[in-house]
């Protein structure tokens, strides 16, 4: 199909862009404001959000505005500018980063929050290294520059040593903290006034403008002046090609708190950030590359996420198109299971609101409510013959039994872990030997959000117990060495959510002695779902 059919028109004006931070940097409250800055426009229409609704749009849990932080991923779709934005929110906190990983799949780019006092955290640095791993190239958004920050030379110096990547700032600080007086636009020669207490910043000022004379005492003046042409000659420029190829990062300054650079991100996004490209799949057996402008219908499941409207047990797919004109109505099909659906009710997101979504294009991300059908991994097309990369579960760091306090629930509870281990809240694993339930998870803040979720919406209350098991490994091995290991080592054996073998280890230290003994299965830490 050309460059300038419909559909290759549509993917080119759409943006997937992810936000990413340490907890705390500021990423909830950008997110709002880059919906502020965009009208909160969806495909059907505007709906502004204000006041307390406006602040809580994305950490739409009940436990996330208890908490203040995200636990879960969420997706914003606005029109701005010509262009259609999907935001996709990230979890901040470490325990959830494997749907973090999940989201990401789904980015054309990333936003990386830094506080401008801190630079960059360990979790900052955790999930650069997971944009890496995928090449998705990043924005750097120096935030909370009103408050009391580091010198702005030695943050850019920490990006470049600690991500080994060049930072290229687009803008430079005038003062920090209560000298906090905005920056200077490099790319348009111009300055961008801060005032801490207006609703809005004022016009730009011209460098060498009365007004600006005005506005920034000489001294303040100077040495803003003094940082822009030092950074100018020290600093490698912005180049387009090496952002989009992941060596280069822009750098903007503000406060997102104080809606300042919010909207100059918003429209650096839009310029730079890249549109739906080639993806990698597989049809029958061969490798190809699904292009946006693509005929058929495609695309990947990358989260599930149930019970978002409270009053139905809902369950709903996030899948992320890679190709083609998709209509209300269409049927699709499952690459794996080869079932064919109707996609009658397809939604777009604001967080945890949704509309109809009568077309959609590459780049766009989708909801197919189902119930079961499909699964996170799981590759859709008109023809059922494509096959896209499937997404990894990573082995756990806690295990832990997990039994409801009321006996009679136990097959509720059954339904009920399956269900959040679907979504990715937490791993199951059923052992093969016992009737307890064995959850993993990356952190403790997973397990008090899967205990706060089963009592909230399936009304159990439920006990973590300490397992005899410490580690987990996903089996691979030819039937008959499988089926030898499995009998030597019954009690120790488990299925994961998809029916996969697992060895449960009492210690790092037996799963390497096991290994040597058995050098035809290997002991796996990831494996691939869909």
């Amino acid at each position: 199909m050309s460059p300038s059919s419909p559909p290759a028109l549509e993917a080119a004006r759409r943006r997937a862009f992810a936000i990413i931070s340490h907890p705390d940097a500021g990423k909830t409250t950008l997110t709002e404001n880059l919906l502020l800055a965009g009208g909160a426009i969806r495909a059907a229409g505007a709906v502004r959000a204000r006041g307390e609704q406006r602040r809580t749009r994305s950490d739409w849990m009940r436990i996330e505005r208890e908490r203040g932080i995200s636990v879960s991923a969420s997706v914003m779709t606005f029109d701005h500018a010509g262009l259609m934005f999907n935001l996709l929110d990230t979890p901040g906190h470490e325990d959830f980063s494997e749907d973090t990983y999940r989201t990401l799949t789904a980015a054309d780019a990333a936003v990386m929050v830094l506080d401008a006092a801190k630079g960059i955290e360990p979790q900052t640095l955790k999930l650069f290294e997971v944009c890496r791993l995928r090449d998705i190239p990043i924005i750097t958004f120096i935030n909370k520059m009103d408050r009391e920050a580091q010198d702005p030379f030695a943050l850019l110096d920490e990006i470049a040593s600690k991500l080994a990547l060049d930072p290229a700032p687009l803008q430079w600080p005038a003062g920090s903290g209560a000298r906090f007086k905005g920056v200077i636009d490099l790319r348009h020669d111009r300055f961008l006034p801060f005032r801490r207490h207006a609703e809005s910043h004022g016009p730009a000022m011209a460098l060498n403008s009365n007004a600006l004379a005005a506005f920034l005492a000489p001294d303040e003046r100077e040495e803003a002046e003094e940082g822009a042409l030092l950074v100018r000659e020290a600093a490698k420029p912005f180049d387009p090609q090496s952002f989009l190829e992941g060596h280069l990062s822009p750098v903007l300054f503000g406060s997102a708190l104080r809606h300042f650079g919010v909207d100059e991100l918003l429209e650096v996004l839009g310029a730079y950030a890249p549109p739906p490209g080639l993806v990698p799949a597989r049809r029958a057996g061969e490798i190809t590359h699904i292009a946006p402008g693509d005929d058929e219908v495609s695309g990947f499941v990358f989260k599930i996420q149930a019970n978002m409207d409270p009053n139905h047990r809902d369950r709903v797919a996030f899948v992320r198109l890679t190709s083609g004109r998709f209509a209300r109505g269409m049927k699709l099909k499952v690459e794996n299971t080869g079932r064919q659906m109707s996609v009658n009710a397809p939604i777009m997101f604001f967080a945890s609101d949704r509309e109809l979504a009568e077309e959609a294009y590459a780049g766009d991300v989708i909801g197919i409510p189902n119930h079961g059908i499909l699964r996170v991994g799981d590759s859709l097309s008109e023809s059922g013959a494509l096959r896209f990369a499937g997404l990894p579960n990573f082995a756990p760091e806690i295990l832990r039994r997990v039994r409801a306090t009321d006996p009679l629930k136990a097959k509720h509870l059954k339904k009920a872990l399956e269900g959040l281990a679907e979504e990715g809240v937490t791993q199951l694993f059923r052992p093969i030997v016992g009737s307890d339930f064995v959850v993993g998870a990356v952190g403790q803040l997973q397990l008090e959000v899967m205990a706060d979720r089963l009592s909230g919406e399936y009304a159990l209350d439920v006990v973590f117990e300490a397992a005899p098991f410490a580690e987990a490994r996903w089996l691979s091995a030819t039937d008959p060495a499988l089926e030898d290991f499995a009998s030597r080592h019954r009690s120790s054996m488990a299925r994961d959510i998809d029916g996969s073998p697992v060895f449960l280890a009492k210690s790092a230290w037996e799963i390497g002695y096991v290994a040597e003994r058995f050098p035809d299965v290997a002991f796996e830490r990831t494996r691939e779902r869909g």
